[in-house]
């Protein structure tokens, strides 16, 4: 996404984006100077105007893209094909089993997957929990796996903080989310998109919001998260132990959260994303919404 990139007479530009949009993108950041930074809008549009397709997983992806970025593209609404694998792993405990083990995770073990977001207000990354006394009180029947942010590498810190390397696997330079997550019992995350992805799943997801009020304020979101979670949310630390140890993300209520989210937000996540879009930019097809 380059401003130095030059697109060629004839050439077909399909923009995948990177998730649903939970935080403000585009032209919506411009209320948000902390988030924006030194923002240039006027080269965004015109990266943007480059775009033929743009690639929407929900209606609320449809109505943020069309929003901020106002240009010259033809929306698809057929889900994000990085989730077709989602789909169709999802149920291959033959493939989880091998991931596993890959990884270091044993067999009866419950695998957090822990994901969170860059902070624009931070500027180097900062744990948001004491992520060695937490596992500690969790006991050594769970693993985290620990999925840094791309803007940060943490390797060093993990090292230096003397986390139990059997209990706490920094997965950051891992080169396929989808395969952690296909490894992985639930998902931990604050506000990152991966929640979205990962609801398609139907495995439980813990929201740690502890600063929710402060990203609101500096970042901007599109909807407020800790009023329709996908599953349990924590403040406190003592909140997120307690959370794990209960089983509450197991519970029915939190199933319950999760349904409702991934009706919302994964509708068109059927496993034949990537076909739809294959036969729009390829074979000129004109494509139907999937049904919901």
């Amino acid at each position: 996404f380059p401003d130095e990139y030059v697109k060629r007479p004839g050439q077909v530009h399909m923009m995948t984006q990177h998730g649903t949009p939970l935080k403000k993108m585009g032209l919506d950041q411009m209320e948000y100077p902390v988030g924006a930074k030194e923002m240039d809008f006027d080269a965004l549009i015109a990266r943007s105007d480059r775009w033929d397709f743009l690639i929407s997983s929900n209606p609320l992806s449809t109505e943020v893209w069309e929003r901020a970025f106002p240009c010259r593209y033809e929306v698809l609404e057929i889900g994000y094909p990085r989730n077709d694998r989602l789909v169709a792993a999802g149920g291959d405990e033959d493939e989880r089993s091998r991931l596993r083990a890959g990884l270091g995770v044993p067999a009866e073990a419950t695998a957090i997957l822990y994901a969170p977001t860059h902070r624009d207000y931070q500027r180097t990354y900062s744990p948001m929990f004491d992520i060695g006394r937490v596992m500690d009180r969790l006991g050594d029947d769970h693993v985290l796996l620990l999925r840094a942010h791309y803007y940060y590498k943490i390797q060093s810190m993990a090292a230096d903080a003397g986390w139990p390397a059997d209990r706490v696997i920094d997965v950051s330079g891992h080169p396929s989310v989808a395969d952690l997550a296909l490894a992985s019992d639930v998902l931990l995350t604050d506000y990152s998109s991966i929640m979205f992805d990962y609801a398609v799943l139907g495995r439980p997801i813990v929201i740690y919001a502890n600063d929710w009020e402060t990203y609101k304020r500096t970042r901007g979101v599109n909807f407020e998260l800790t009023a329709s979670p996908p599953g349990v949310v924590a403040t406190t630390e003592d909140e997120l132990v307690d959370a794990f140890l209960s089983r509450a993300p197991w519970s029915d209520a939190a199933a319950k959260r999760l349904a409702d989210f991934r009706a919302r937000f994964c509708p068109w996540d059927d496993g034949r994303a990537a076909e739809r879009a294959v036969r729009r930019m390829f074979l000129n097809e004109k494509i139907e919404n999937p049904p919901q």
